[in-house]
């Protein structure tokens, strides 16, 4: 079943470049993940996009069971998102390590916890351009941290993609109302 979320809180990062995905070079010995995308145009859809990323409804419309201690991103607040069939459940907890609050940025970034298959950090950001153009943006690195994930090989990037996948449509549908 792993940890609760009050464990969790408790527990240290698994990775030492906490921050990283802030601003800068992505650090090396990580896969590495970019992705900077039009989701739709106006201040509405921005505003649309940044509430369901930070209300972790981009998580619940991707598909994935997301319980947080907190119902939105904050620095600090624990996130256990699950994923998979019940007999293969996967277990990916993680915790905020900075926001974006800004008038025409918004986001967060959190970083792997203990049982997560991965080690690293993942942030997410909307922007609205001066155009208008509402992006999404996702930066990420990481590597296996657990015997499956590195059993895995190029299967755990492919999930990884498929994931930011579906990260990126469910921000779309968010955005467009």
């Amino acid at each position: 079943m792993g940890r609760t979320l009050a464990e969790l809180a408790a527990a240290p990062l698994t990775y030492r470049e906490v921050g990283a995905t802030r601003d800068g070079a992505l650090p090396a010995g990580y896969g590495h993940v970019r992705r900077d995308v039009v989701i739709g145009h106006g201040v509405e859809a921005f505003a649309r996009a940044a509430d369901g990323l930070l209300g972790w409804r981009m998580h619940r419309a991707a598909g994935l069971d997301c319980r947080a201690s907190a119902p939105r991103a904050a620095t600090g607040v624990v996130v256990l998102l699950r994923t998979g069939p019940r007999p293969l459940l996967l277990n990916v907890p993680c915790r905020v390590v900075h926001t974006v609050e800004e008038p025409t940025r918004r986001g967060f970034a959190y970083g792997t916890l203990p049982g997560h298959p991965e080690r690293g950090e993942e942030a997410f950001e909307v922007v609205l351009a001066e155009d208008g153009e509402v992006r999404f943006r996702i930066r990420a690195f990481s590597r296996p941290a657990t015997l499956l994930a590195r059993a895995c090989g190029p299967l755990t990037r492919l999930a990884q993609r498929y994931v930011t996948n579906r990260y990126v449509r469910a921000m779309r549908t968010i955005a467009s109302g």
